[in-house]
C-alpha cells in the first residue's frame, strides 16, 4: 500500500512537471510570436513612412539609396499643462549589408501647453561612423530646438529636411505632410534590447 501511495505521489509529480514543462514552453513560443510580430510592425511602418516621403519629398529616396543608411521612427506625444512627453519604436537600416537594429525613443518636455501630437522621423547618414554612433551609442537632444527645413526648391537631394550635424539628416513627417519646422527637444534614441 505503501509503495503504491509513493509510486502515485511520483506519477503525479512527473505529471506535473511534465504540464510546466509544456507551459513554460508554449510562453515562450507565444512570447517569441509577439517579438516577431511587433518586429513585423515596425518593419511595415518604416516602409509606409517611406512611401509617404518619396511622395512629399521625392528627391529623399535618392538621398537614402545613397547614404550609408537610415533610421525610421514613430512618435506619439502628449502634453499637459507643464509637462509633456512621447514615446516611439523604430528601426535603423544599414543600406549595404540591410542588417537591422530596432531601436526606441523618449522624448521628456517642460512649459506650457495641451495637446497629443503624432509624427514620423526619417534619420539619414551619409557617413557609416555616424550611424554606428547612432545606433551604439544612442543620441539624446537636450533643450528646445525648432529648425526650419530647408524650402523645397533648394538643398538638392535633401530638400525638406533638417541638417542635424554634417552628414546627418533629418525629416518630419506630420499627418499634414513634411514639417516646415523640426523639433527636437530632451529626446533620446537608443537598441530595443527586447527586439534585437
Amino acid at each position: 500500500m505503501k509503495r503504491c501511495k509513493l509510486l502515485v505521489y511520483g506519477l503525479s509529480l512527473v505529471m506535473i512537471l511534465f504540464a510546466s514543462a509544456i507551459a513554460a514552453n508554449s510562453s515562450q513560443a507565444a512570447a517569441k510570436e509577439e517579438i516577431e510580430q511587433q518586429r513585423v510592425d515596425i518593419r511595415k511602418m518604416a516602409d509606409n513612412t517611406l512611401e509617404r516621403l518619396y511622395k512629399t519629398q521625392p528627391t529623399a529616396k535618392k538621398a537614402i539609396e545613397k547614404s550609408a543608411g537610415y533610421a525610421v521612427f514613430s512618435n506619439f506625444g502628449m502634453k499637459i499643462l507643464v509637462l509633456g512627453g512621447g514615446s516611439g519604436k523604430g528601426i535603423a537600416v544599414y543600406s549595404k549589408s540591410k542588417k537591422e537594429v530596432f531601436m526606441k525613443m523618449v522624448e521628456l518636455q517642460a512649459g506650457l501647453g495641451m495637446g497629443i501630437k503624432k509624427f514620423r522621423l526619417i534619420w539619414v547618414f551619409e557617413n557609416q561612423s555616424d550611424l554606428d554612433n547612432f545606433v551604439n551609442s544612442g543620441w539624446e537632444f537636450g533643450g528646445q530646438g525648432t529648425v526650419a527645413a530647408q524650402a523645397s526648391g533648394e538643398g538638392g537631394s535633401f530638400a525638406g529636411a533638417m541638417s542635424v550635424t554634417t552628414g546627418v539628416w533629418l525629416y518630419q513627417l506630420t499627418d499634414d505632410g513634411l514639417a516646415l519646422e523640426l523639433t527636437a527637444k530632451g529626446t533620446k534614441y537608443y537598441k530595443d534590447d527586447k527586439l534585437n
